[in-house]
């Protein structure tokens, strides 16, 4: 007989994963994360690169983190998530393990298995726990949505041709077509 499935897990299972397994926990739920892709990797090392130099050179506060960077979203032990790119402006909220509690800014970069979870789940938990900007990137459509929730603004789709301005910062505008 298989040993019973549990109802919900804890931030203790993700660590308990077995070497190479990685999964990210939403109400204590377990979602299996797969490896990414090429263009993925292209486009979030491009990015951070991008988000970063604008940071130093702005000698801001922020810092922005790529995957696989820890996320205890609602700074409880049910919600564990590890978004592509995250920038954090608030330095009490970061610490050894990750950021606890919402980042400003949050990309994910979708792919077919990951489409759902990024624009459905995630859309909504990142919204609810505070975080101020929300991207998600469709390589495969060449589109970006902007989600400005600070500001309550209407969901903007831009595509990768576009000059996309950057919510958060008064200044930033990034050309995703630079990016690949």
């Amino acid at each position: 007989m298989a040993p019973a499935q549990r109802l919900t897990y804890t931030v203790k299972d993700i660590y308990a994963l077995p070497d190479g397994q990685r999964a990210e926990l939403v109400d204590g739920q377990f979602y299996d994360m797969a490896p990414p892709n090429k263009t993925h990797q292209k486009i979030s090392g491009s990015l951070f690169a991008e988000i970063h130099h604008y940071i130093r050179k702005k000698k801001g506060l922020c810092e922005v983190f790529a995957a696989p960077f820890a996320v205890f979203l609602n700074n409880d032990d049910r919600n564990y998530l590890e978004p592509d790119i995250s920038v954090i402006c608030d330095p009490s909220k970061l610490d050894e393990q990750g950021c606890h509690g919402a980042p400003d800014w949050v990309i994910e970069i979708l792919s077919p298995g990951t489409e759902r979870m990024d624009c459905g789940i995630k859309l909504f938990k990142y919204r609810s726990a505070g975080v101020r900007e929300y991207w998600t990137i469709n390589p495969r459509l060449r589109t970006i949505n902007v989600y400005d929730f600070e500001y309550n603004e209407k969901t903007r789709q831009y595509s990768f041709d576009d000059e996309i301005p950057v919510s958060i910062y008064d200044d930033f505008v990034i050309c995703t077509s630079d990016l690949l």
